[in-house]
Parts: C-alpha cells; structure tokens; sequence
C-alpha cells in the first residue's frame, strides 16, 4: 500500500523543508548579486582611473591594457575591512583591474588573518589613518555598525584628491557626507527585483569567476538598468565626475582632459558607429552650465566636483545620458570592453526609455549646488 503523502508533494517533510528555506535562497541570491555587482563596478571605475593617469603619460593605454603596461605607479588602492565584501574586492581587483598587489594597502583589526593577500603583495595592517592619508581611493567596506568609529577615525586625514567609495549600503549619502565631513564620495545604489533572483550573479560560483562570464557582465553593466539587481544612474555620472576631479588635480586644461576621456570612452575603431565622426564626443556643456563654460579660458581646468552633490541632483551630465541613446551604447561598449567581452558576446545594447526611468528614480534633491552644475 503507497503512503497517503505519495503524489502530495506540498504535505511531504523534505518539500516542506525546501519551502521553508526559500526566504533564505532568496536572500543569499540577492546578497552573492549584489556583492558581484558591487565588485565589477569597483573593477571599472579603479580601472578607468588607472587608464586615464596612464594614457596622459603614455598615450597608448586603454581598458583593455595588462598589468604590466599598467606599470607600478598606477593608482593606490586602500581597503578598510577585512571581512567578506573586502576579501572579494581584493580578489577582484587583483585578477581584473590592472592594479599591482604592491598599490592595494587593507586595514582591518585582524591583519593576521590575511596571509593570502600578504603572501601575494598586499599591505595588510591595522591603523586607517595611515590608509587613508595614503591611498587615492578607499573602499569602506565594514560593517555599518562600525562606519561612525571609522568615520571619526579617518576624516582629519581626509584630503583631496582622494575619493572615499562606500560598500556600506546601509548608510545613505548625505549621513556619510555628514560623518567625513567630506565631499569626494562615491556611494552606489543598488535596485533589487526579489521577485527574480534565480542565478543572479553566478550564485553557485566565486565572484571572481563570475566577472569573466560574459552573461554576467552584461547583467552588471550599469546601462542595462532593467536587469534584476541595477545600479542606478547616478552612479555612472559619478564616476565621469570623479575622472573630471583627477584631471582637475593633475591641472591638466579642460580640453585635455575631455581630449583623454573622448580618447579612452570612443575608440578609433568602432564597432557600433560606421564612421568615426558619427560617435558622441564629449564638450565642456555636458558637465557644466553653460555660464561656466563661457567663463573659461583655454588653460582653465575643469572646477573640484562635489561628488555628492552630483550623486543628488540633477547635472548636465545626467540630462545629456538620459537623452542619447548613443552615448548609453557607447558607455555599454565600453564597459563590456573593459572586461574583455567583445561586443558579439555581450548581448543587445540600451533601448530607449530605460535610461531616463533609472535617472528619474534616483534622483533626490540637495540644498547644495556643485560647482558648474
């Protein structure tokens, strides 16, 4: 005789038991999704940065450069937190940005435990301060019930041109601008479909694997704003704003330094545009106010960004991503590039209207006015 729970599946303890641990699958989806997509875009803007400073000395360096032709001064990475989100970051940066082991610096109050990095060149102490007055950006990647400790610790060694970017979702912007003190941060935002999250981000393989799936790196391309887990917009503004503050530092004129960002975002040969000239170019106007531009001279450099403020409210450079289409397919292209996905493995580019929705989302209004803006 078959038992009475035979063909109901629902009444059986191990089916049961699945139902029961579907809030926590979920859960650690969204969770491996969120730290995959967290660590690609950290991969894109140390990466851009890093080609920037180069192709000013050198010319001929883009996204898709070696380590080597990175060469040994390239940008100085700090790293606050040794835990989970920091061990991935590290791995992620060593095997994709370009960045030397011997320019990634970590404090955490257990150095002890970070032998593996030790052993590959990383700086690994405990003493933020010193991280902080060393490295051109720091990834704050505690826990968000230590972040006011940090803050406090750090701020007074805070100074531009270094750029504070956050991993510590739980601490909104204008709190974090609060507690530095501080201007040059980077905080992205994360939207989460729940609903969706089967297989997000590769979940049954590392987070260094994961980013060199071509699939997976067209879900985290920050275009694609209709993936299941998407950064917002205003994250990618930031980026291009903060490049505009290196340049800035570096006093390099405000032509040079749309020269290079032109140089490194549209290539000579482009798959997408069938003549060169058809490509976006950028100009002063898409990141400052008319005003400002009639203002400068052929030596001026562009103006110090406050990050925050353009992370906040709407700039010229949100409106110019939310109108052009082209631009969007560009920025796609380069970030797949950036990765070493060519453009036949990373799927169709941004259709219109997605954009404009994701822009519209994230933005918040701000009592402060950016420079330019």
């Amino acid at each position: 005789m078959s038992h009475i729970t035979e063909n109901l599946k629902t009444l059986q303890s191990e089916q049961a038991a699945e139902e029961s641990k579907q809030p926590l699958l979920c859960l650690r989806r969204r969770c491996k999704g969120m730290m995959v997509n967290a660590c690609a875009h950290a991969v894109f803007f140390c990466k851009l940065l890093c080609v920037l400073r180069k192709k000013e000395d050198r010319g001929k360096v883009s996204l898709i450069s070696s380590k080597e032709s990175m060469g040994s001064e390239s940008l100085k990475v700090g790293i606050i937190g040794g835990g989970h989100i920091g061990k991935q970051l590290v791995r992620a940066l060593l095997e994709l940005s370009g960045v030397l082991a011997q320019n990634i610096h970590m404090s955490t109050r257990r150095p002890e435990t970070l032998s593996e990095f030790q052993q590959l060149g990383v700086e690994c102490f405990y003493d933020n301060g010193q991280l902080v007055a060393w490295a051109d950006i720091v990834f704050l990647c505690c826990l968000p019930c230590h972040l006011q400790h940090i803050c406090s610790e750090i701020h007074s060694y805070l100074r531009e041109p270094c750029i504070v970017y956050s991993l510590v979702t739980a601490v909104p912007l204008p709190r974090l601008k609060q507690l530095l003190c501080y201007s040059a941060i980077l905080r992205p935002q994360y939207q989460c479909n729940i609903r969706d999250l089967e297989n997000v981000g590769g979940t049954n393989g590392t987070v260094r694997a994961a980013l060199q799936d071509p699939i997976i790196i067209q879900a985290t391309c920050p275009c694609n704003t209709k993936e299941r887990i998407a950064v917002t917009g205003k994250w990618l503004e930031a980026v291009f704003y903060a490049a505009l503050n290196s340049c800035m530092w570096r006093h390099l004129p405000h032509q040079q330094a749309l020269e290079l960002l032109n140089d490194v975002c549209f290539p000579k040969q482009c798959p997408i545009c069938a003549e060169k000239t058809s490509c976006p170019r950028f100009v002063c106007g898409n990141f400052v106010n008319q005003t400002f531009v009639s203002s400068l001279t052929e030596e001026d450099t562009f103006p110090w960004f406050d990050l925050t403020t353009v992370q906040m409210k709407e700039s010229p450079f949100s409106q110019l991503l939310a109108s052009s289409v082209s631009l969007q397919n560009h920025l796609t292209l380069l970030y797949y590039t950036s990765f070493g996905v060519p453009l036949e493995k990373s799927g169709r580019m941004v259709s219109r209207g997605h954009w404009q929705q994701n822009i519209v989302f994230s933005c918040h209004s701000s009592s402060q006015d950016g420079a330019g803006l």
